[in-house]
């Protein structure tokens, strides 16, 4: 089964770029594998049975046992950070992802300034999947979104270990599928759906991704995500709010009726959610 590389075309409005760059948290884990310590080397490691924790990273966790163990020596746990840049489009692609709490957006640009938010990645899946079709860079922005771990292995290792390992290659091809499923709706959905719409299958979305009622946005992260300017993010939220759907003060958004708020938004976020549970049921046996 082969996976076709997808290009994606952005037209967004145009909101001011980020740029902070990724930087773990501690210093060690910025450096190359090789140039770590052996003692930070095994301070940044979990053992295969970590890796295979339920709540860590579905897809290290749906790799069978002695595929997940020859994995584990290659993946160092750092820890990222909100507004953190992990990839760039048309930068070298020099580390792999799998989320275990954190959650990742990815974001097409154009023109270097306007974005679109057009995949979230957070436990489910793995940010750098096109490495596994040859490309060295990356094809979309990657900033993290909620801080927490990551298992980070180096590209080069991964194209390797993809080639040779089928398990890895199924998964892989199932997961690109939901990615790809994304992509089409969210282009969708950005065409001909409101702003409000498209505001509450967001936070539907990232509410099944954290499986939590209450996390942190900003207007400013929620306008590069949806292509908007703040002022447009801030009529949207109050217009939620006004229905009793959610909680929204400086960024902390607590989602009150998850019904509700799932009959506001559009039928772009049952499609995406019904899209991704067929596909990674598939992969997880």
């Amino acid at each position: 089964m082969a996976i076709i590389p997808v290009t994606l075309i952005v037209c967004a409005q145009a909101v001011p770029s980020q740029k902070k760059f990724a930087n773990d948290c501690y210093p060690f884990r910025s450096k190359p594998l090789a140039a770590m310590s052996p003692r930070e080397r095994a301070m940044s490691l979990l053992s295969p049975a970590e890796l295979a924790d339920p709540q860590g990273n579905q897809l290290l966790g749906a790799l069978p046992a002695a595929d997940l163990a020859r994995l584990a020596p290659m993946l160092d746990t750092v820890q990222v950070d909100v507004g953190e840049v992990l990839c760039e489009p048309s930068a070298p692609t020099r580390h792999i992802y799998f989320p275990h709490d954190s959650l990742i957006s990815l974001l097409g640009v154009a023109e270097g300034r306007m974005t679109l938010e057009v995949g979230l990645v957070g436990r489910e899946g793995m940010l750098g999947a096109t490495v596994a079709l040859g490309h060295a860079v990356s094809q979309v922005r990657g900033i993290v979104q909620r801080a927490g771990r990551a298992s980070r292995m180096e590209s080069g290792a991964f194209r390797t270990e993809f080639a040779r390992n089928p398990s890895l290659q199924r998964v892989l091809y199932r997961y690109t599928d939901t990615l790809l499923a994304q992509a089409i709706q969210i282009a969708v959905c950005s065409r001909f759906h409101v702003l409000e719409a498209r505001l509450a299958r967001s936070l539907l979305v990232t509410r099944d991704r954290l499986q939590s009622d209450k996390f942190h946005l900003t207007h400013e992260f929620l306008a590069h995500a949806l292509g908007v300017r703040r002022v447009g993010v801030t009529k949207a939220a109050s217009a939620l709010q006004q229905q009793g759907l959610i909680i929204y003060s400086r960024g902390n958004i607590e989602i009150l009726d998850v019904a509700g708020l799932a009959a506001a938004s559009c039928k772009c976020y049952e499609i995406v959610k019904e899209a991704g549970a067929s596909a990674l049921s598939t992969a997880f046996v």
